[in-house]
């Protein structure tokens, strides 16, 4: 779709940070195992979620059902982002002396600077308020139902189960795994923060997200990315004030923490994919402008199924994209494999 610019102002880009967490892991997990029809797209099975299920405290299993009902793992995740909590033990205090209404402040979600004003009166009760944001995320999947039940609950039984349930699951799963699961989080920052020197802002969101394209938009100016493993292979997204925030799954390359011999599976795919004649025309030649199937039939001179088999090649290496039958490369990859290639040689 054509887009036409209706201002003559520079469009400004944002700055990327990025922070990690096992506590963000934590919540991230609480979302996962309660979203059960998202289950079987995620890397973990089924069996591996009801597993986790068994393992927690007939208290915090408790909570994880309402959890599930309410959507609460939302209110974790916007806690989490009122300060850089190192210990659960820090962030459990930090519920408990929160004061009642800027707790529910806090939960209610950021829909932009037009209803701060809503959101702040709905936190204090008012159902003129709570409507207007329920109206104003009508046609989201649970945020209408979510901002009645922040905004209708008691304060204190809200402040129990959000203790109960980030303990138990911290206490019972987290910890369990947490010598493997921190050096993958601690490797992968590592890996983008290298690359907030290389790539520019977008290029760089793109890169770690696998693909998603954050163009700026005004009143953002900072973009947050914070690593996870439990929710792989989804990104999960959330907006704040003044901040686009990503949760992405970490890395193939970040995951591979034993043999420093053994290449991870996408570096091994990216230059078997380069490695052939026709595919590094291909490259070439859309390096030069975007172009579709016959375009690039004809310049190669080969058959339109060879040239479709080495275009289905490059696009799993990510390579190259497609849109509306349009080819085109994805420059941003092609700038990360040398990299990729040195973490591999010097890690």
């Amino acid at each position: 779709m054509e887009r036409l610019q209706a201002t003559s102002r520079k469009r400004k880009t944002y700055q990327v940070e990025i922070k990690h967490s096992l506590l963000w892991e934590c919540a991230l997990g609480i979302a996962a195992v309660t979203n059960r029809p998202l289950h079987h797209t995620l890397e973990k099975t089924a069996e591996d979620w009801q597993k986790m299920r068994e393992r927690l405290s007939p208290g915090a299993a408790k909570a994880l059902k309402d959890v599930e009902e309410n959507n609460t793992w939302k209110t974790l995740l916007q806690l989490l982002h009122e300060d850089d909590f190192s210990t659960i033990e820090e962030f459990i205090w930090y519920i408990h002396e929160l004061p009642e209404q800027q707790l529910k402040e806090i939960a209610i979600p950021f829909l932009g600077e037009e209803y701060e004003r809503e959101r702040e009166r709905a936190a204090r009760g008012d159902q003129t308020a709570i409507d207007v944001l329920k109206q104003a995320s009508e046609g989201h999947l649970f945020i209408p139902r979510y901002i009645e039940y922040i905004t209708s609950v008691d304060p204190i039984e809200l402040k129990d189960h959000l203790t109960t349930v980030m303990q138990g699951w911290y206490e019972d799963i987290i910890l369990k795994e947490a010598d493997e699961v921190v050096p993958i989080l601690e490797k992968d920052a590592a890996a983008k923060w290298e690359m907030v020197e290389i790539l520019a802002s977008e290029k760089l969101v793109e890169w770690a997200t696998g693909g998603i394209e954050y163009l700026p938009e005004p009143g953002v100016h900072r973009v947050l990315l914070i690593p996870h493993t439990i929710y792989r292979p989804w990104n999960m997204e959330a907006d704040l004030e003044g901040t686009k925030v990503f949760y992405y799954p970490v890395a193939d390359e970040s995951l591979e923490q034993g043999d420093p011999y053994k290449p991870s599976p996408s570096l091994i795919q990216r230059h078997k994919a380069l490695g052939d004649e026709a595919r590094l025309r291909i490259v070439k030649l859309l390096s030069e402008r975007d172009q579709s199937l016959q375009e690039l039939t004809e310049r190669l001179e080969m058959g339109k199924t060879t040239v479709h088999h080495h275009l289905k090649l490059l696009r799993a290496a990510q390579i190259v994209q497609a849109k509306s039958g349009i080819y085109g490369l994805r420059t941003n990859v092609l700038e990360t494999i040398l990299h990729d290639l040195k973490a591999y040689i010097d890690g």
